[in-house]
């Protein structure tokens, strides 16, 4: 608190002061008085005159000022030998309020010969800060009951400033209930005590708002403010009063029981529970009274109670009184005279003959519900009564005979909106006033199969992972039917359909009772990617109705094949063996590593590197196309053989992988040529016309497209039965970029397939594949290009074929 006056108080700059200052020196410090906040340049003194010392000395002598202070408030001009304000000086930063005096020391310091003067600077205090209190709002709660003389304590001000500047007494503005007097603490500071010197009354003013004002005792003096907000509690001191004392009232006989007779209202001006009130008879009140008439005790209405006969009793006394819940309760009273008077006095009669219920909700319209007869014993206009029922009903009344009525239905009825209707028949008479009299009757609705089960969506959509457990929950598909208990029992169907020659409830089942959908077998993404079928509700009515939806079942795929290398093949667990001449040029294809990943396309995304290399400066791995490279030509160091490990992985999580080793083996002659291609030596200048390329390409895509469309047509012809454990059939071509070979994957069931796996120019030559066995179920080629070979190698294409 004491910072946060003391920071305001530095905000607030006071104007110019004219200052004085004394000084003495004794024998061994030297005294000074300033007044704070003092602006800075401000000179204290000439040290040089006070000293005894040679101001044209000064800088050869080095004179300095050490302070003992966070800051360095003084400094002295060697030139002038004074001593000046460098940072205006807050006592009450400087010093705390306990402090009486305050003082700063320090230290001049000369050399040539060594001198040191002690000096004390006292700080004398100014008024710069107001009184402040604690609490902007004093609150004070003070019973209307308090004597007069009372005394509260009130939150004291504090000011930063000490002497006579800090607080020293205390006003209150003017007010006719308080005045307050000022108390000296054991401290000697000043506080206010607030005195009650008027007795209060809630009931005329509730909330006193002061102002108390702290003054200090400097020049000029300050002052800081706080609002005392006086909130006057109640007592019990207001007895109720009615609004009259007494009250004449005029009745009608045979006035309906409930009906007001009056509505009495007692005021108390206390409040809280002073002000609840509560009404009741007084003891002269006769009986008979008290069970015609119903008192409210909480509001104060006199309701009929009992019947009322003109020829019975004509006038009624009775006096109320009214107490509120005070600790010590206080009471009011009046009298009430009630004048009966006289009047049509025959309520009209309603007999209901026949009423049938309950009626099934498609009942047809103009049916007759109920019969209805009225009867009033008056005579003349009162005798003649009018029968009505509630408007906005899906019914009429229809008169059949004298005073009887027909309930008939004019509008259709639905049970599921409206399950039962309560019809009021209300007779009135035509007298004056008029009398009327009612009859309720329930009409229930009995249910009808007319809502067929609604699902809450008209497709769905299930995604199942494959390789999901059998019997696993797959969604739970409800319908709603708004009908009624057999009618509202819902069975669930899967509608059959066939795919590939199994049924959907092979392959999947719904609980009849709930909807819940389960999957009978594991599937496989790989054989079977999604499944549309439909899924009926039926409900239990008769005739029963039903409703389909579509559901769409999406077999998400997971990475549970491995890569297969497919080229260069090799039997299970043997190393495949390549021959390379070892004048193969830098950059020259050595083999080219292929593998087939029957996943989804995401997870079948492989890349290939080596997993181990003899000689890792000598090939490179292309990671996309598994093109194995030289990187520089072979030296007379490298060794004959080199040993490559390629894995191939997928690009699924976890990655699943396969490997493949090649042993390499360099040659200093050119291999022999294929044993199963041919070379047939052309000029090279035949093939130097493009449109011979195009005519040789297009003739064998031709060609293959016949065979293709040849071999479909004998397989659907044969119909074979599908095989579960057997993937699916691929055709792929896969190229190389910038290359005119082609690696081709053919598949075929005991089909002679002629390929086409090389179209290069070599030195004028043409190289073409012959016919490939027959019988082969698969068929993956590899040809290495750009080895500098003038013959077709045996060693230099290799062939994967899997048995049927």
């Amino acid at each position: 608190m004491r910072s946060e006056v003391t920071m305001q108080s530095r905000k607030r700059y006071v104007a110019f002061v004219i200052f004085s200052f004394v000084h003495h020196v004794t024998a061994s410090v030297t005294h000074y008085s300033i007044p704070e906040e003092m602006k800075e340049g401000s000179v204290v003194a000439n040290l040089a005159n006070d000293l005894s010392l040679d101001v044209t000395t000064l800088n050869q002598r080095k004179m300095r000022l050490d302070i003992i202070a966070n800051k360095k408030y003084l400094d002295v001009n060697k030139e002038t030998g004074e001593l000046y304000i460098v940072e205006k000086i807050d006592r009450e930063y400087l010093c705390t309020k306990m402090l009486t005096l305050c003082y700063l020391k320090m230290e001049v310091i000369l050399e040539n010969p060594v001198r040191i003067f002690n000096i004390e600077v006292e700080v004398l205090d100014m008024n710069d800060n107001a009184p402040q209190f604690r609490r902007d709002v004093i609150h004070l709660d003070l019973s209307e009951a308090t004597p007069k003389g009372e005394r509260f304590s009130l939150s004291n001000a504090v000011d930063p400033d000490v002497g006579s500047n800090s607080v020293k007494t205390y006003h209150l503005s003017e007010s006719e209930h308080f005045n307050i007097e000022v108390q000296t603490g054991r401290d000697g500071s000043k506080f206010a005590e607030l005195i009650l010197k008027q007795t209060l009354d809630r009931e005329q003013q509730a909330v006193h708002n002061l102002i108390l004002t702290a003054v200090d005792g400097g020049t000029p003096a300050r002052s800081g403010t706080a609002s005392v907000i006086v909130r006057v509690l109640d007592t019990n001191d207001n007895a109720p009063v009615f609004d009259k004392a007494s009250y004449n009232i005029k009745v009608m006989e045979n006035s309906p029981i409930g009906s007001l007779v009056i509505h009495l209202n007692a005021t108390d001006l206390d409040e809280g529970s002073n002000s609840d009130l509560t009404y009741s008879y007084s003891l002269y009140t006769s009986e008979k009274t008290q069970e015609t008439f119903n008192l409210n005790p909480s509001t104060g209405e006199i309701t009929v109670k009992g019947m009322l006969n003109y020829e019975d009793f004509k006038i009624y006394d009775m006096e109320i009184i009214a107490t509120d819940k005070g600790a010590n309760s206080l009471s009011g009273q009046c009298t009430i005279k009630i004048l009966v008077e006289d009047m049509n006095d025959n309520h009209p009669e309603i007999s209901i003959k026949s009423f049938q219920s309950p009626v099934n909700e498609n009942i047809e319209l103009d049916t007759v519900i109920a019969v209805v007869s009225v009867s009033d014993k008056d005579s003349g206009d009162n005798g003649v009564v009018d029968l009505h029922i509630p408007d906005n009903m899906p019914f009429r009344l229809r008169e059949s005979s004298d005073n009887y009525y027909e309930l008939v239905v004019s509008e259709p009825l639905d049970r599921e909106k409206v399950p039962e209707y309560d019809i009021t028949f209300t007779v009135t008479d035509r007298g004056s006033p008029p009398l009327s009299d009612n009859e309720t009757m329930t009409l229930e609705l009995l249910d009808v199969n007319d809502n067929v089960p609604q699902f809450p969506q008209s497709f769905y959509t299930i995604r199942v992972t494959e390789n999901n457990a059998p019997g696993a929950l797959l969604s739970s598909l409800t319908a709603f039917d708004p009908d009624l208990h057999e009618n509202q029992y819902l069975v669930y169907f899967i509608l059959e359909k066939e795919i590939a020659n199994t049924s959907m409830s092979m392959l999947f089942s719904i609980n009849p009772e709930n909807g819940n959908l389960y999957a009978l077998k594991t599937f496989d993404y790989e054989i079977e990617k999604e499944f549309l079928f439909h899924i009926e509700a039926r409900d239990s009515g008769s005739p029963p109705l039903s409703s389909n939806v579509t559901v769409h079942i999406i077999i998400v795929d997971q990475n549970d094949n491995a890569p297969v290398i497919v080229s260069p093949w090799r039997a299970h667990g043997s190393v495949v063996e390549e021959k390379i001449p070892r004048s193969t040029d830098k950059g020259s294809l050595v083999a080219k590593v292929i593998a087939l990943d029957t996943d989804s396309v995401h997870n079948s995304r492989i890349t290939y590197q080596f997993l181990q290399v003899t000689d890792a400066t000598l090939f490179s791995l292309d990671q996309y196309n598994g093109e194995i490279r030289t990187m520089r030509m072979f030296s007379y160091r490298d060794p004959r053989h080199q040993r490559l490990v390629v894995v191939a992985k997928d690009n699924g999580e976890p990655a699943l992988s396969a490997t493949v080793t090649i042993k390499l083996s360099t040659m200093e002659t050119a291999v022999k040529a294929y044993s199963d291609m041919t070379e047939v030596p052309l000029e090279y200048d035949i093939f130097s016309d493009l449109n011979l390329y195009l005519v040789i390409g297009l003739g064998s895509v031709s060609f293959l497209l016949l065979i293709t469309i040849l071999v479909t047509i004998v397989l659907k012809c044969q119909k074979p039965k599908p095989s579960k454990a057997a993937p699916p059939c691929r055709n792929s071509v896969i190229s190389e970029r910038n290359s005119t070979i082609a690696d081709s994957t053919l598949v075929s069931n005991d089909a002679y397939w002629y390929s086409l796996f090389l179209a290069e120019t070599r030195k004028g030559k043409l190289v073409v594949r012959q016919p490939v066995p027959k019988g082969s179920r698969y068929i993956v080629s590899s040809i290495p290009r750009g080895t500098g070979l003038t013959d077709t190698s045996d060693s230099a294409a290799s062939t994967l074929q899997y048995p049927k």
